[in-house]
């Protein structure tokens, strides 16, 4: 924004100072042009009529000493020709002071008319030096004519200097409305500024950042008034999310707790053969611990960093279609574990989190058993691939069209087609947010023949 300020002001006012300096450099050009002129114009006048007097009087002897004493002056030769062109003073008889241009000025000049000014020329270094060339008359004959040639490295001089002085005056412009620019675009942008500083506080926890009611222009104090009082509202927010989660999964730990302490003593009283059932039940109670130990984390404002250690997705997808498998089966589905890619030990190892991992793969087998027709099938496959690990969900429900799997991650998102399944649309929403944490993401496919496929990408570890 502050370099649109720069252009905003500083374009027009460059625009201004260029239309106005070149304006300014012409004038003051033309003006001293017209002076050197015209005082030439002037002393060639007084010569005209002293040339007059000496020709018609037949002495040139007072003429040569003012000529003489006017070049020593003015460094400007004078010259008088007769009514045939050549030179009148003996002292000046031998002297060729024009070229072609002045000879022919010289020529016009006694056949009775008088030549043009110079057109005024803009730059200086385009003021060269020129002849003036007056008739000198006798009642209505011609008896002469007075050649002037005067130096034009003085008018030059002047001009260069005005040009020069335009030049500092202009510098000093820009400099001046540079600075100007500058304290304008601070002013105005500290606000924004400041807003920028207090989002990035709030982003890293800090919810007490607030911005004076002072802060830039009075146009912008509303601005800064409502950023406060939405800071003040997101904080009384997530302070309420915090209690709410940390009230939720503190009570929950105790109910889970007496489940488990149940089963304990359930188990103590069934043989052996119900051990599988009794260690699914409690591998669940111990998987709900570690979910509620995270969420108290969260809660107290703790972000705990996601494992990376090696897990093996196979044995992870086998435990999740373990848990699963009654709940399809009620729903009249099958579920059905695949392996591709697997290393010579039969595992496919990934460098994620566990927790994370299991999770993900939950909300995807629930979306699939919920939308899943009675007598279909499931397929859950876990594959490897490059650098990269899959779990795959794959279902043959009514599935997404094209231009509606974009949206599959929405929050809260339900495809018109299915709004009659019960659901809140956050399943998937979830499992593309806990992915994102540990640089894995979703990837959802309408496969041939019907259904949806949905994809878990995650990073592979470095050894198979």
């Amino acid at each position: 924004m502050r370099r649109r300020l720069f252009i905003v002001f500083l374009v027009p006012l460059a625009a201004v100072l260029l239309l106005l300096g070149g304006a300014y450099g012409w004038a003051a050009s033309r003006s001293v042009q017209q002076s050197f002129y015209t005082q030439q114009i002037g002393d060639i006048g007084t010569f005209v009529t002293s040339a007059r007097q000496a020709l018609l009087s037949g002495s040139a002897e007072v003429l040569d000493g003012e000529l003489r004493r006017y070049h020593e002056l003015y460094g400007t030769q004078v010259v008088v020709v007769d009514r045939s062109g050549r030179s009148w003073s003996p002292q000046q008889a031998d002297t060729e002071l024009w070229d072609q241009a002045t000879a022919d000025k010289v020529q016009l000049a006694l056949s009775g008319r008088r030549s043009d000014l110079p057109e005024p020329v803009l730059l200086p270094w385009q003021f060269s030096e020129q002849s003036l060339v007056e008739p000198i008359f006798d009642g209505g004959d011609v008896i002469g004519a007075v050649i002037m040639s005067a130096s034009v490295d003085a008018p030059r001089a002047e001009i260069v200097r005005q040009w020069i002085l335009l030049g500092i005056v202009s510098v000093l412009a820009i400099g001046f409305g540079l600075l100007v620019v500058v304290r304008l675009a601070g002013w105005v942008l500290r606000p924004v500024r400041r807003v920028d500083e207090a989002m990035e506080a709030i982003e890293r926890g800090d919810m007490e950042a607030r911005i004076a009611d002072d802060t830039g222009p009075p146009e912008l104090h509303r601005m800064i008034l409502l950023f406060n009082r939405m800071a003040e509202e997101i904080e009384r927010v997530v302070s309420r999310q915090q209690e709410f989660a940390l009230n939720a999964s503190h009570e929950l730990r105790n109910p889970l707790s007496a489940l488990l302490l149940r089963v304990e003593s359930l188990a103590t009283g069934l043989d052996r053969s119900w051990a599988p059932e009794v260690e699914a039940t409690r591998e669940e109670g111990r998987r709900m611990t570690r979910i509620l130990d995270t969420l108290l984390a969260f809660a107290r404002g703790a972000d705990p960093a996601p494992s990376r250690d090696p897990i093996d997705l196979v044995a992870l997808a086998e435990r999740r279609v373990a848990a699963w498998r009654d709940a399809a089966a009620a729903n009249g589905v099958d579920l059905a574990l695949h392996v591709d890619g697997a290393g010579p030990d039969g595992r496919v190892l990934s460098a994620t989190d566990e927790t994370i991992a299991e999770s993900a793969l939950d909300a995807v087998i629930d979306n699939a058993v919920k939308f899943s027709p009675s007598g279909t099938r499931i397929d859950v496959t876990a594959s490897h691939a490059d650098d990269r690990c899959e779990l795959a969900v794959r279902d043959h429900g009514p599935g997404l069209p094209e231009e509606e799997l974009a949206h599959a991650a929405d929050r809260y998102w339900r495809s018109d087609r299915t709004r009659t399944v019960p659901g809140s649309g956050l399943g998937l929403a979830i499992a593309t947010d806990l992915l994102a944490t540990v640089d894995a993401r979703v990837r959802f496919e309408a496969p041939d023949g019907g259904g949806l496929r949905v994809v878990l990408e995650l990073p592979a570890a470095e050894t198979r």
